[in-house]
């Protein structure tokens, strides 16, 4: 009887593993560069298992570091034209109230962020924002350019288009999005792309040109980018690398990543009851407790900023990873600098920063 035939590898020109928004940023980026990519993800979408899902999170213009505020015109504005390129409302306009204990050289790192950063003391914050409560030597930062991203459907939108509408304009006086209703349009598709969902990779066979099997075939292309979350590690391991990422709940304990919804003993959700004494604090009118919990794996790196590099011995594979919760309103660059770092071509931003090797011992004898 003959043996059961292997199934033959697909080529692409590059491929993308992890379908979140970073590695669907950088799918998507290297789609419009006409070329050839497919993107795997391991589950089924959409899901809520990684770092990419639920309604909402927070951007801004205001950075305590100076590398991560320099990005964010540049992030705006990607953010801005796919809205335009989608057909979908991302990001709703509201400006962000920063507190701080008046001279906190975070609140002025934050200030210096915005050029003209306007400060905000009790009396004035009182008269703009009459349901937040300063206390005794505080102060207040205004960032005009804070808002609201739809995270899940800023997700989609890089995969599929959404309705009509965008939200880039002065403040919404309303805090619900507009509503939403799905058409055909697939925006990474329409530039080319494929997207191969529920397909776990289980082997990277390095190479001038990669060999990369699934649950569900193999594929090969001679580049490829690593974008997986809290997956990562995993993955570059047999690569000959030990990326110092840490898998947590926010500031807690690390985490397995197939134990995502395990709650560590002893720390019956303290991040919850952090906020609740918070809200209670600052916006007394408001209700302290959560109508919805949800939860987000961070990967975390020990200096809290992005790993953004080639392999160091296999210049053909990038690595995107440890976005640290705060990597999401960064997506649209991020994956425009993997793209790019992917090309062979001059990063729009310096990564220099971003350096696998600026950690001690990560490399260790490649398969």
């Amino acid at each position: 009887m003959a043996a059961p035939s292997q199934p033959q590898p697909v080529a692409y020109n590059a491929i993308v593993i992890g379908a979140g928004i970073q590695g669907s940023f950088a799918a998507y980026h290297l789609a419009q560069r006409h070329r050839d990519v497919l993107l795997l993800e391991q589950f089924i979408l959409p899901h809520s298992r990684g770092s990419s899902h639920g309604q909402s999170r927070i951007t801004r213009s205001a950075y305590t570091r100076a590398l991560y505020a320099r990005m964010m015109p540049d992030s705006f504005r990607l953010w801005q034209r796919l809205e335009a390129e989608a057909g979908t409302s991302l990001y709703r306009r509201t400006g962000l109230v920063v507190l701080g204990p008046a001279g906190d050289t975070e609140l002025e790192g934050c200030r210096r962020s915005l050029g003209a950063g306007e400060i905000l003391d009790a009396t004035v914050l009182a008269r703009r924002f009459p349901g937040l409560r300063l206390h005794a030597g505080e102060v207040a930062v205004w960032d005009s350019t804070g808002g609201v991203l739809f995270a899940d459907r800023a997700l989609r939108a890089v995969q599929v288009g959404a309705a009509k509408g965008t939200g880039w304009g002065p403040p919404a006086p309303s805090s619900q999005p507009p509503p939403v209703t799905i058409p055909t349009q697939d925006v990474f598709r329409r530039h080319g792309g494929t997207l191969r969902d529920g397909e776990k990779v289980l082997r990277i066979e390095p190479g001038a040109v990669l060999t990369i099997t699934t649950t569900a075939g193999v594929y090969r292309a001679p580049r490829l980018i690593i974008a997986a979350g809290a997956w990562t590690g995993a993955l570059v391991a047999p690569l000959g690398l030990r990326l110092p990422l840490q898998v947590c709940y926010h500031h807690g304990s690390p985490a397995d990543p197939e134990e995502r919804d395990r709650v560590p003993p002893g720390t019956p959700r303290p991040a919850v009851a952090l906020l609740s004494s918070f809200i209670s604090s600052y916006l007394p009118g408001l209700e302290p407790q959560p109508a919805v919990v949800e939860t987000c794996l961070y990967t975390n790196t020990p200096d809290e900023d992005f790993i953004l590099d080639r392999h160091p011995k296999f210049s053909n594979i990038i690595i995107g990873a440890g976005f640290s919760g705060h990597g999401f309103k960064l997506a649209p660059v991020v994956g425009k600098l993997l793209c790019e770092l992917s090309l062979g071509e001059e990063p729009s931003h310096s990564t220099a920063p971003f350096a696998i090797t600026r950690f001690p011992g990560v490399l260790r004898a490649a398969l």
